[in-house]
This record gives C-alpha cells, structure tokens and sequence, in this order.
C-alpha cells in the first residue's frame, strides 16, 4: 500500500503527496479519511505521513496514520520541525503578552522556534507624543536582547524592503515549518517573498480595530525555494491553555527552567512558597519582570479553567 504526507486539508479532504513525488497540485491524490477515523475520534492532520489506497476514480482513501513525531493543535498540524512564531513590531503595535502565550503552547510539544518581527522598515526613531503605544527602534532592540538572552533565535524582516527573507530560508532549509501569530502581521507577505510562483491572499489592517482580517482559511504545507515545506495558517487573536497544566506552566518559560531547580519545594508554583529561587531571579532582575507578570497571568486562566470544569 503506498504511503503519503497529507499536505492539505479542507473540506473533509485531504490532499496525499505520495512518497517521492515533487509538491505540485497534480501530483497530489484527493483522499478522504477512513469511517474508523471518526469512530475512534482521530482527526488526520496536514504534515501526516499515511498510508493510502487509491479508488478507481483516481482518487484516494486514508488508510492509516503513521506515528507522529509532533502535533499542534492550534494551528492544526504534525510532524512540524520549526515554528516560525510572526509578529508585526507595529500595525498592529507588537503584543508581547500573546507573544508569551504562543511561546507557551509551542514550548509546551518541544517543537524548536524562530521568532520573527515584521514590518521593521516601519518602526521611528522616536515615539510621537500623540501614539504612546508607537514601538521604537531602541525598544525593539530591548525586546530582542530579551528573547535571545532567553534563548530564541529573532530575526527582523521587511517584507517590502525584502529584509530578513535570506535568513529565515536558510533556518527552515530541508525542515517542515509552520508560520503562525496573530492575524495581519504580515505571514502571508512574508510567504510571498519565500515562496516561487506563489500569491497569496494578504488585507490590510482594520485601523479600528487594529489588527487584519483571517486572509488564510485551511492549513496547507506549501514548497519552498529550498527545499522545505512551510505551512501558511489561520491567524489566532487568542488561545486558551487547554493543553496546559498549572504544574507543567513553568517549563515552557526557558528561563525558569535551571532556576527553578534551586527552588526549596519540588512542584513550586513560584508564587508565595519560601525560598523560590525564580521570584529572586525577579528580584535581581536576570529573569525579566514582563515574563513573570504574564507567568502569574497565564497560571491565573489554567486554575480559571480548572475551577470552570
């Protein structure tokens, strides 16, 4: 039975491209799942390696699902080797609060991460009186050192000015990526510059509300000019912690991680407990005070969600 990576979903399909052959459209068997799949509740995900029969009208039906390496559940996708994690530094103005959520839910299934901040050609000098919120190059360049004395890669990119797109080609090269971050920071543009022969959707930013509209409505793996495949996804304004529990919150922030070892009691929530060597490292301010704030934030919604079901 010949065997496959799903390489989009939609519409109750999948899109099978069998082993060996080049992502291009007419080399991929439309496929639906097996029955068995919706009975035992397994869902086939884009990036799945399967096992597929094809039927006599040249389509195809799933057969089985090999074993997975990793698996997303916002954006929906497995066997992903590095989320490249987009966020714009302006329209809309950097949030590092969602920022420091996805990193939660990516640290949370090990997967490696790039971070990626667009639109970088638009950034001031200076702050403007009348738009305190306005991002600055000196505070960019404060929140940059801060994620790479965590341990991320960060790289700046200007789609427009194609500023970056080298570096992020030769970070994915011969990997499975995914782009994910919140709606209008620039993915889709980003993948334009990344991709041959390829356009896809891009809106401009709503300026009342200011963030874009979904211009990505599936999941699909897409070649790059690499060699490595990248999916464009649905962007998120909010996630919750579903997957995510109070005790295993704070191994997906890096920092604590080595620090927390020094901490009196094993399982230690570094809230109120004596001698919790993360709350010190606050104090002295080698682990930053943001970081912290959203640890106590995020933990808040995990017990929310505890007390709520």
């Amino acid at each position: 039975m010949p065997q496959g990576m799903i390489v989009k979903a939609l519409s109750g399909y999948y899109y099978v491209l069998p082993e060996g052959a080049e992502l291009q459209d007419v080399n991929t068997i439309t496929c639906r799942g097996r029955g068995v799949f919706k009975n035992r509740k397994i869902t086939p995900l884009v990036g799945d390696r399967v096992m597929f029969e094809e039927t006599e009208n040249g389509e195809g039906t799933v057969t089985e699902i090999l074993p997975r390496s990793s698996e997303l559940i916002r954006p929906p996708i497995a066997n992903v080797n590095v989320v490249v994690l987009v966020f714009s530094v302006t329209e809309p103005v950097l949030n590092l609060q969602l920022l420091d959520k996805f990193l939660v839910h990516i640290e949370n299934t090990g997967i490696e991460v790039v971070l990626c901040f667009t639109k970088s050609d638009l950034l001031s000098e200076h702050t403007h009186p009348a738009a305190p919120k306005e991002m600055t190059v000196a505070e960019l360049e404060r929140i940059t050192k801060l994620y790479e004395g965590i341990g991320y890669t960060v790289l700046k990119t200007s789609s427009r000015q194609r500023v970056g797109v080298e570096s992020i080609l030769q970070h994915l090269e011969g990997a499975v990526s995914v782009f994910a971050g919140q709606s209008g920071v620039g993915k889709s543009s980003l993948l334009n510059e990344m991709i041959s022969g390829r356009n896809l959707e891009t809106n401009a930013i709503s300026q009342r509300l200011g963030r874009g509209k979904h211009t990505t409505r599936h999941v699909e793996l897409l070649p790059l000019n690499n060699g490595g495949l990248v999916a464009d996804t649905p962007g998120f304004s909010q996630l919750d912690f579903m997957e995510v529990e109070a005790e295993g919150l704070s191994s997906c922030f890096k920092e604590f991680a080595e620090v927390a070892e020094g901490c009196r009691f094993r399982g230690c929530l570094h809230l109120h407990e004596p001698d919790c060597k993360v709350r010190d490292a606050v104090a002295e301010g080698t682990i930053a005070a943001s970081r912290y704030d959203h640890y106590l934030l995020f933990l808040g919604e995990i017990k929310d969600r505890k007390r709520r079901y």
